[in-house]
């Protein structure tokens, strides 16, 4: 195994080992990739204030999200086509999250299904939430993931028009991917990925497939999907889900402070401030630049978690230390798991720990709870007086 040091070791080798169309599809933005861009830059700005002469001993990165035990504050956010990074790949990053001790959620566009994933891991795991045109589907799929003992409804509600991604376009993404002379000498260079592809039954998506009526081949699938996602979705839907569920539910797209009042108006039990990776809204500010209003508005009546630029230890603890409760991972463990699989998204959470942890103890903290604003170094008005 090679010594990886960072995410963006696993980044290298992902790209090197898995089929453009994929890598791309995970390392991109829309349009002008702006606000991906600035997920990432953005916790630059923030400094660390080192502190010295502080008993280290007995450190622990140990902490709660919605009440359930984490041996650090992440979770595996829901990244659809994991399956094509690597074969299998829902079923090897959900067994590398349960090892580890931190919650995996599961993509309604994931290619192993929500069976797949339940009857592989022992411990339960989140379950992500599309709302589809489709209600009889929508009430099945929510169903199926209650009967997979799936711990919480992760709604994701920025996802009603999907933002347009240039190279998804240019690569004619599809799964199974589209046959174009470019696309059969790419995938013959990715020869370990196409064998380990053979040698699953897992192609296609697995949430969808064989559970909708008239859906038996990719061009169906496709565009069928393409109709599904629901324009009309609003708060009352929202709370219609949330009773329909019967558990804890976390919504998911919050950026801006008067959606995260709604969410507490319909009683979830957390939200996620995010962008969705930079993959809808270009031009939206970076997540991090709008945690704390966020936090301000919903004034420490419900979780608030944080989603998008995530690449390091440093960037957990300092989206902790302003306030979140909890964050969550996509590129970087779909990294891992494009490099070298299970072993990769684990090699992804323990880099992460150790940069957490070390840092921790340069801050002069032993404990997550520990890591308040007082360790930060924040630009004045990081987050902005825009009119």
């Amino acid at each position: 195994m090679p010594v990886i040091t960072c995410i963006d070791d696993l980044k290298r080798l992902a790209e090197r080992r898995v089929p453009r169309m994929f890598y791309d599809y995970a390392e991109s933005g829309s349009w002008t990739e702006q606000t991906f861009r600035e997920n990432t830059s953005d916790f630059d700005q923030i400094r660390l204030r080192q502190r010295v002469a502080v008993n280290m001993e007995g450190r622990s990165t140990k902490a709660q999200m919605i009440g359930q035990d984490v041996a650090m504050p992440v979770a595996l956010a829901p990244v659809g086509l994991t399956g094509m990074q690597h074969a299998d790949g829902e079923i090897k990053a959900a067994k590398a999250a349960e090892k580890f001790g931190v919650p995996f959620t599961l993509s309604t566009m994931s290619i192993c299904s929500i069976e797949d994933v339940a009857e592989n891991t022992e411990k339960p795991f989140w379950f992500q939430l599309y709302t589809m045109r489709d209600q009889e589907y929508l009430r099945r799929l929510i169903q199926r993931a209650k009967d997979a003992k799936c711990s919480a409804l992760v709604i994701t509600l920025d996802l009603q028009i999907l933002g347009q991604r240039h190279k998804d376009l240019k690569n004619g993404l599809s799964a199974p991917p589209k046959m174009t002379a470019k696309t059969i000498a790419n995938l013959a260079w990715k020869w370990r990925w196409g064998l380990q592809m053979l040698q699953t039954k897992r192609r296609g998506f697995g949430n969808i497939v064989g559970h909708v009526d008239g859906i038996d081949d990719p061009s169906s699938l496709f565009s069928w999907t393409a109709e599904q996602f629901d324009p009309k979705l609003d708060w009352a839907k929202i709370a219609e889900i949330k009773e329909m569920w019967g558990g804890k539910v976390i919504l998911k797209g919050i950026l801006d402070a008067e959606d995260a009042r709604m969410a507490l108006k319909v009683g979830a039990d957390a939200i996620i401030v995010s962008n969705h990776g930079g993959r809808q809204l270009d031009g939206a500010l970076s997540s991090i630049r709008m945690l704390q209003p966020i936090l301000d508005a919903v004034g420490g009546q419900i979780e608030v978690h944080l989603d998008s630029g995530i690449r390091s230890g440093q960037d957990i603890l300092k989206a902790v230390a302003m306030g979140a409760t909890g964050t969550y991972i996509g590129r970087a463990f779909v990294y891992g798991l494009g490099a070298m699989g299970e072993a990769g998204v684990s090699a992804a959470l323990e880099v992460l720990h150790k940069e957490l942890n070390i840092s921790m103890a340069l801050c002069g903290q032993r404990e997550i709870a520990g890591l308040t604003p007082d360790v930060l170094l924040v630009p004045e008005d990081f987050s902005g007086r825009w009119q």
